[in-house]
C-alpha cells in the first residue's frame, strides 16, 4: 500500500524522507534503508538521482557511501522545492538541462515520465529533453507483437513504458518488466531475452534510465541453488539386479557399486548384474550404444584435469553489488567513425568478388554486384575498368578507392535524391520503387563505408534526421522540406499567410495536394494554420516517404552499418552530412609514420628532413606553395581525400639519402673494366630502404601508392627540398589531371 507523506513522520511510519512514498519495490524504487539511530528512512534511487547529494564516503559509510550529514543537508535542501506533479514540497530531483525548471520526487517523475540514468553522474530528464529511440523494425507491423519478458501484448509504439533492443530489432519490452529483468539477472547476466545481444543491449537500456544492479544474478546468490547438480545417478537399470539390498544400493567399490553411463549419465548398473568386470569403470547403456551404431566405446573419456563443459562457473564478486554516484566525469565512449567502422571492417573475408566498371556505368556496376545470387558483403572487393586492363599506376585498392568515390558521386546525381549539392533529401520515384533501388542504394553506401570509400557527405541533416532520429525529438518544419519545389513553395505560402483569407486561398490552390495528404480540412481561424503547416510538412518528409525511408535503412543494415550509427549519431553525422573539417597539414602529417634509418650518420641527416615535411605542408595548406595539401595527398596515397575509414596499408615516410661521388665513382671503374654494356640508360642507381628497392633518378620524392610509402629527399636547406617536392608534384599532377 503507498502512502504519501504530508506530516512528519510518526513512530512505527518508513516513508522516504526524500520521496514522501512508503513504496518498497528495491526493482522500482531501490532499496529502502533505514538508520533508527539517525531517524533516516530514504529510498537508493532518490539518493543516486538527488541533485545535491554525492557519494563521498566508502562503501560501509552511511547509506552505500551517502554520510548521514549529507543526506540530512539534502532533505532540508529539497524540502523548499515543490514538486511539478503532486505539488507537494521535498522535490529533489531535477531535469539535467540547465534551462529546464522541473523538479520531482523520484515516485512522481515516473508519472511524468522522467528517465534517469544510473551511470556518471546520474543525471535526469524530462519528457521534453529525455533520450529517445529510433523506430528501426521489421517493416510487417501488422503481426501481433508481445513483450519478450512478460509476453504480454504490447503496442510496438515506442513510448515512455515501451523499448525495444537495439540489435535485433525484433524485441520490445515495457519498461517495468524489462527493469525487474535487470534487477534479478545483475550486471552478468543481462542481455536481450531474443538475441542474446549483452554489450549493446545493456548500454541502450542504460541511456534510456533502466537501473543495472553490478552483482552477480539473484538465483546465482541462493544458498544451494544449484545442490541439485552434485547429486548423481545411482540406480541399477540392468534388466534382472542381482543385488540384495535392491537397485539403489551402491557401494563405494566391488560388484555392486552402480557404474553410470559415460555417454549419458542418466543410466547406471551394478557390475555383477551386466557382468562386467571388477575393474571395469567404462560402460554404456544400450541406448547410447544404439545411438553410436554400437560404436560408443571408442568415444574418448574425459581426461584427469579437463573441466567439464557442464561445471557450474562460479563469478566472484568483482563490483559492488551497489552502483556509485561519484562527483566525477563519466568516462568519454568511443568518438571516432574511424574506429567503429573498422571494427565493422573485421567481418571481411579475403575471398574477393571480380566487379567490372566503365567510367559511364559506375551506378550499374554497382547494381549489377548487389543483385547477384551469389553476393556476400563480407568478400573482399577486386576492382577492374572495362578497357581491358587496370588502371594504369592504381593498385587493387586504389582501384576499389577510385570507383567508390566514383559511385557516391553518381549515387548523389541519381533519382533517388532531389536538393541542392551536398544536401540532399531522399526523393519519391515510383520506378525506384518497384525495381527497390533504395535497398540497393543503401546497401552500396554501407558497402563503401566498410570498404574505405570516402565519406558520404552529401545527405541533407534532415534526411539524417529521418533516418536515424538524430537529434532526438526534433520538430520538421518548412526550413526542412527540399528548396525550389513546388509542394515547398506551397506549404511555404502557408506558412507565411497573414490573413484567414489568404490562407483559405492558397488552400484553394492546394486542394489536390491536401486531398492527397489528408489534410483537406475547413479553417476557422489563422491559429488553426500551425497545426495544418506541421501535419503538411510531416506527411512530405515521413508519411509519404514510409516506404523508400524503410528500404533505404534496410540497405543501410548491410555489415551493420546503420546499427553501428544508430548506436552513435553524433559521431556519424560528419560522415553522412556536409563536411566539417577541411583537410589540414596536420590531418594529413597524421596519417604518415615515420621510419628513421638504424645508422647515427643517416639519423642526423633525415631528422632535419622531419621538420622541412611538416613546415612544407603548413605552406601547402595556407597557399605559400604551388600545389595543394590534395595535390601532394595523390601523389603520396594515390587518394584525392580521406577515407571514412583510415587508409590500409598506413602511409609512411622514409628517406632518399644523395650518392656519394667515390661511390659513384667505384660503380663507373667497375662498368669500364666490363667493357662498358652498351652504356647505361637513364643513369640509374639502387637505393635500399628497409626491405623496398628505389630507382634514383635524382633527389625528387618518389612514391609507391600500392604500399602508400613516400621516400622524402635528403637535403640540407628547406629550399632545396621544398624545390624538389613541387617539381616532382607538380609534374605529377600535370600528368595526371
Amino acid at each position: 500500500m503507498r502512502k504519501r507523506r504530508r506530516m512528519p513522520r510518526a513512530v512505527g511510519e518508513d516513508c522516504c524522507d526524500l520521496c514522501g512514498f512508503s513504496d518498497d519495490d528495491p526493482s522500482l524504487y531501490g532499496e529502502k534503508v533505514t538508520l533508527k539511530e539517525d531517524n533516516i528512512c530514504v529510498h537508493y534511487f532518490c539518493l543516486l538521482t538527488s541533485c545535491g547529494v554525492y557519494q563521498r564516503g566508502a562503501e560501509d559509510e552511511g547509506v552505500f557511501g551517502f554520510l548521514v550529514d549529507d543526506i540530512k543537508q539534502e532533505i532540508r535542501r529539497s524540502a523548499r522545492l515543490t514538486c511539478s506533479s503532486c505539488k507537494t514540497k521535498g522535490a529533489c530531483v531535477g531535469c539535467n538541462v540547465r534551462n529546464c525548471r522541473k523538479m520531482v520526487h523520484f515516485p512522481c517523475g515516473r508519472k511524468l515520465k522522467f528517465i534517469s540514468q544510473f551511470t556518471g553522474l546520474f543525471p535526469s530528464f524530462c519528457l521534453d529533453h529525455s533520450p529517445s529511440q529510433s523506430l528501426c523494425v521489421s517493416p510487417d507491423l501488422s503481426l501481433p507483437r508481445s513483450c519478450s519478458v512478460c509476453l504480454d501484448p504490447i503496442e510496438p509504439v515506442l513510448c515512455f513504458s515501451v523499448l525495444k533492443c537495439p540489435s535485433c530489432q525484433a524485441s520490445w519490452f515495457h519498461r517495468d518488466c524489462v527493469q525487474r529483468q535487470a534487477h534479478s539477472a545483475g550486471l552478468f547476466f543481462f542481455r536481450c531475452t531474443l538475441c542474446n545481444n549483452k554489450e549493446d543491449f545493456q548500454e541502450e537500456m542504460l541511456r534510456m534510465g533502466i537501473f543495472i544492479p553490478e552483482r552477480d544474478a539473484s538465483w546465482e546468490m541462493e544458498e544451494n541453488a544449484y545442490s541439485e547438480l552434485l547429486e548423481v545417478y545411482s540406480c541399477c537399470d540392468a534388466l534382472t539386479c542381482l543385488c540384495d539390498e535392491g537397485r539403489t544400493r551402491s557401494a563405494k567399490t566391488g560388484w555392486f557399486q552402480v557404474i553410470r553411463c559415460r555417454l549419458c549419465g542418466s543410466k547406471g548398473t551394478h557390475r555383477k548384474c551386466s557382468g562386467l568386470k571388477l575393474d571395469t569403470t567404462d560402460w554404456a547403456c544400450s541406448d547410447c550404444t544404439l545411438a553410436t551404431d554400437g560404436k560408443a566405446s571408442l568415444v574418448a573419456s574425459p581426461q584427469v584435469g579437463q573441466r567439464s563443459l557442464l561445471s557450474k562457473r562460479h563469478l566472484s564478486s568483482v563490483h559492488s553489488h551497489i552502483s556509485s554516484k561519484r562527483p566525477s566525469s563519466p568516462v568519454a565512449l568511443t568518438t571516432s567513425p574511424e574506429e567503429l567502422l573498422q571494427a565493422l571492417a573485421l567481418q571481411l573475408r579475403p575471398v574477393s568478388i571480380q566487379v567490372e566498371v566503365s567510367r559511364d556505368q559506375v551506378l550499374a556496376a554497382g547494381l549489377e554486384l548487389v543483385r547477384r545470387a551469389d553476393f556476400d558483403p563480407t568478400r573482399t572487393l577486386s576492382v577492374r575498368f572495362t578497357d581491358g586492363k587496370r588502371i594504369r599506376g592504381v593498385q587493387d585498392g586504389d582501384a576499389i578507392r577510385k570507383w567508390m568515390k566514383l559511385l557516391v558521386q553518381h549515387i548523389q546525381d541519381s533519382v533517388l535524391f532531389e536538393g541542392p549539392d551536398g544536401s540532399k533529401n531522399l526523393a519519391l520515384d515510383s520506378r525506384a520503387l518497384r525495381e527497390d533501388l533504395y535497398f540497393d542504394v543503401g546497401c552500396l553506401l554501407a558497402l563503401s563505408l566498410v570498404h574505405g570509400g570516402p565519406p558520404i557527405h552529401f545527405f541533407s541533416h534532415t534526411l539524417y534526421q529521418c533516418l536515424f532520429n538524430y537529434p532526438p525529438n526534433q520538430p520538421l518544419t518548412v526550413a526542412h522540406m527540399t528548396p525550389d519545389k513546388l509542394l515547398t513553395h506551397q506549404v511555404s505560402r502557408m506558412a507565411k499567410a497573414q490573413t484567414l483569407d489568404e490562407l483559405k486561398e492558397v488552400m484553394a490552390e492546394s486542394g489536390e495536394y491536401l486531398e492527397l495528404a489528408g489534410c483537406n480540412r475547413p479553417i476557422s481561424s489563422l491559429e488553426e494554420r500551425d497545426a495544418l503547416v506541421e501535419d503538411l510538412v510531416n506527411f512530405t518528409l515521413i508519411t509519404r516517404m514510409q516506404l523508400p525511408l524503410q528500404r533505404f535503412r534496410e540497405g543501410l543494415q548491410t555489415l551493420g552499418v546503420f546499427d553501428q550509427v544508430q548506436l552513435y549519431p553524433s559521431v556519424f553525422c560528419g560522415v553522412f552530412c556536409s563536411a566539417s573539417v577541411r583537410l589540414s597539414a596536420q590531418n594529413v602529417g597524421q596519417l604518415f609514420a615515420v621510419n628513421f634509418s638504424q645508422l647515427e650518420d643517416r639519423l642526423n641527416k633525415e631528422t632535419p628532413v622531419v621538420s622541412f615535411w611538416r613546415h612544407f605542408l603548413l605552406e601547402c595548406e595556407v597557399g605559400r606553395s604551388s600545389i595543394s595539401l590534395q595535390d601532394l595527398l595523390r601523389f603520396a596515397t594515390g587518394v584525392e581525400e580521406l577515407p571514412a575509414t583510415s587508409l590500409h596499408p598506413q602511409p609512411s615516410i622514409s628517406f632518399l639519402h644523395p650518392i656519394s661521388s667515390s661511390a659513384q665513382r667505384a660503380e663507373e671503374e667497375e662498368e669500364d673494366a666490363g667493357g662498358g654494356g652498351g652504356g647505361r640508360e637513364g643513369e640509374r642507381e639502387t637505393v635500399r630502404s628497409g626491405m623496398e628497392v628505389w630507382n634514383d633518378e635524382g633527389l625528387f620524392p618518389q612514391r609507391k601508392p600500392g604500399s602508400k610509402h613516400l621516400l622524402l629527399p635528403v637535403t640540407s636547406t628547406y629550399q632545396g627540398f621544398k624545390g624538389c617536392m613541387e617539381q616532382a608534384i607538380s609534374h605529377h599532377v600535370h600528368l595526371h589531371p
